[in-house]
Order: C-alpha cells, then structure tokens, then sequence
C-alpha cells in the first residue's frame, strides 16, 4: 500500500495542477496521510526550479492547517484519533507521555518532541492529533508546527533548487538521518540558550 501510495505522490507532482496535489498531500499528511509531501517538493522544484519559493509556502501553509485539524481529531474525535495513533504504534507511548506531563519538565519535553515531529522523519500527524488528546495549548502548537514545517521544508525546497538531481539522490537514501540529527541539534541549541538565559 505504501509503494503504491509514494509512486502517486511521485505522479501528482509531475501533473499539471501538481500544486494543488502538493497542498492536498501536505494537508493531509500532517493528519492522516503516511507519504510526507518531500516526495513531491523534489521532483517539482527540479522541473521548475523557480518555483521553489512557491513551492516551499503552499507545503508550509498546508501542512501547518493540516496539523490543526490533526489537533482538532484528537481534541473532539478521541476514538478516531486513537486509530491513527495505534496504527502507527504509538499508542503505549501516548500513555507514558501523559504521564510525563504532569511531572514539571512535561511541557518542555512536549515542545521539543513536537518540534522534532515536524522537522524529522517522525509520523507528524500522530504528535498532532496527541496535541489535541492533551489539550495542549492550541498556539504554542500551532506556532511550534509552523516553525518546525517551515523550516524543514524551505530546507528541501532550497537545496532541491540549488543541487538538483544530486540532493533528490541524498534525499532517498540519507535524509532521514541527517534530518533527525539536525533537528536533535536545534533542540540541544535551544535548550542551551533557554538555560543560559533563564
């Protein structure tokens, strides 16, 4: 199912109206769909290396109001929510992270999971539809989610338009690695500087 599922993403971004699918696929993989809109940005940016910007702001915008209505299943649609959790495997980590939260290091921990949820290869939509399960605060999620897409896919976006066929070749056998490890990295930095500061 998922082969199937990565080689139509790969044939919406060669279709005429490919940024209407990119949208549709960054909407709903940050509340349901398995296939990460990256598989699209590539391909679309190297036919259409102008376009890059354009293509970086449709993925953000949509994947972030993708990642609200994430919230919003596990917040009014508890049962649905815990489906998409399960068929993931998270659902024994959701009880710990419950548990977690009400010790008084919970929020941070939370913040930067849902950061590194939407900067790496992590399930996003499963950390936004537990955001909406525990009642996180609805703007500090939705701005940690803008931020954290954002960056991931300018990231794509910028380096597809800048080395091409030699990123795309990065991206199906090393991003997963280098992504988790930059975003681990923007973490340990902003802790840093929140304790420096503090």
């Amino acid at each position: 199912m998922f082969n199937k599922l990565y080689q139509k993403s790969l044939e919406l971004a060669a279709h005429k109206s490919s940024k209407i699918f990119l949208a549709i696929v960054s909407f709903a993989e940050s509340s349901f769909f398995p296939i990460p809109p990256d598989v699209m940005i590539v391909p679309m940016v190297i036919a259409k290396k102008n376009d890059y910007l354009k293509v970086f702001l449709i993925t953000t915008v949509f994947s972030t109001l993708g990642g609200i209505l994430g919230y919003f299943i596990g917040l009014y649609f508890l049962e649905t929510g815990m489906s998409v959790v399960e068929f993931y495997g998270y659902g024994e980590k959701l009880i710990n992270l419950k548990v977690s939260l009400t010790k008084g290091s919970g929020l941070y921990i939370w913040l930067a999971t849902l950061f590194l949820a939407g900067f790496t290869p992590l399930p996003f939509k499963v950390f936004t539809i537990t955001s909406g399960m525990i009642g996180f605060n609805f703007f500090i999620f939705f701005f940690i989610c803008l931020i954290s897409r954002g960056l991931r896919f300018f990231i794509v976006s910028y380096l597809s338009y800048k080395f091409g066929d030699t990123f795309n070749k990065f991206m199906k056998t090393d991003a997963a690695k280098w992504f988790t490890l930059l975003g681990i990295l923007i973490v340990l930095t902003f802790a840093v500087i929140y304790f420096i500061i503090k």
